[in-house]
């Protein structure tokens, strides 16, 4: 291993994100923050939408934050960010680290406008996207990264269509790097965040954060549900560089997807007494497309 892999490789622990915030015991999404603002270091900038993340790391007189912090509006994080950066170029400051940050609302929904326009562009910014699949600071509603069968406050009887992929969407961008990662593999997330700003231009990382609260499970449980939805194929984990699918993390043991869907409450009603529904079956198949798509 060269001496730049070894220094990517490295689990960095500054503290960047502080402990003390209001996030709820086990947030995906506060687990993922402090993860990437410690990989990223203090030569930082975050652009965070308004969600889960700003409202429980930010409150005045405590913020989590120990690198500058800019909060947007829902949909304008991606366009905050580009600002930023054009602003460091025409004071011809810098170099400096600009994450835009959001939930998957923020991301895939009412700020798919400002980031596709942000990657069209060319600004060298990192979009990372702490995916919990669904809106879930106002009320657990729907998203369109809400996956098939699960409910919501908008979808009591579960989501009847399929969750959006954005990581190709903003691959088919043509930016330099993509990437998809998951909370219980920190080395590789944090890998990934040193990759993305290692490389001048826009990047997209996209991140698995289970929400306790809006997926019904138990907060110990975050961990353990990110490792079963990789393993079961429902959510790949690759890198897209200069366009070329590469590092595919492969399935060590397929896992059926019932093991999954069964230790969150969102999935409860596709077992009535106990017997899987055919949406289950459904999502197994998506399953199996995943792995034959991504050759997990």
């Amino acid at each position: 291993m060269n001496a730049k892999a070894e220094e990517f490789d490295k689990v960095e622990k500054k503290d960047l994100f502080a402990s003390g915030h209001r996030a709820c015991g086990g947030c995906g999404q506060a687990l993922a923050a402090r993860l990437v603002a410690d990989a990223a270091g203090e030569n930082t900038i975050a652009c965070v939408a308004t969600g889960c993340l700003e409202v429980f790391s930010s409150p005045y007189p405590d913020p989590a934050w120990r690198i500058p912090f800019l909060h947007s509006l829902f949909e304008n994080a991606a366009a905050v960010a580009s600002g930023v950066d054009a602003a460091y170029k025409a004071l011809k400051k810098g170099p400096v680290n600009i994450i835009a940050q959001g939930g998957d609302g923020s991301t895939a929904d009412i700020g798919f406008q400002s980031i596709s326009g942000m990657l069209e562009r060319g600004h060298n910014i990192l979009y990372v996207c702490y995916d919990n699949e669904a809106y879930m600071n106002t009320g657990v509603q729907r998203s369109s990264f809400t996956p098939y069968g699960a409910k919501t406050s908008t979808t009591p009887f579960g989501n009847t269509t399929r969750k959006k992929n954005m990581p190709m969407i903003a691959a088919d961008h043509g930016i330099p790097y993509v990437a998809t990662a998951a909370v219980d593999d920190y080395r590789d997330l944090q890998r990934k965040v040193k990759t993305a700003l290692s490389i001048e231009g826009p990047k997209y990382i996209h991140i698995l954060a289970p929400c306790p609260l809006g997926w019904a499970h138990h907060g110990e449980l975050t961990v353990e549900i990110c490792r079963l939805a990789k393993d079961t194929g429902l959510f790949p984990i690759f890198e897209i560089i200069d366009g070329k699918m590469t590092n595919v993390r492969k399935i060590p043991a397929k896992v059926p997807v019932d093991e999954y869907l069964k230790v969150q409450g969102r999935f409860k009603h596709l077992y009535k007494k106990g017997v899987p529904s055919k949406e289950v079956a459904e999502i197994q198949e998506i399953a199996n497309q995943n792995i034959e798509r991504f050759n997990l």
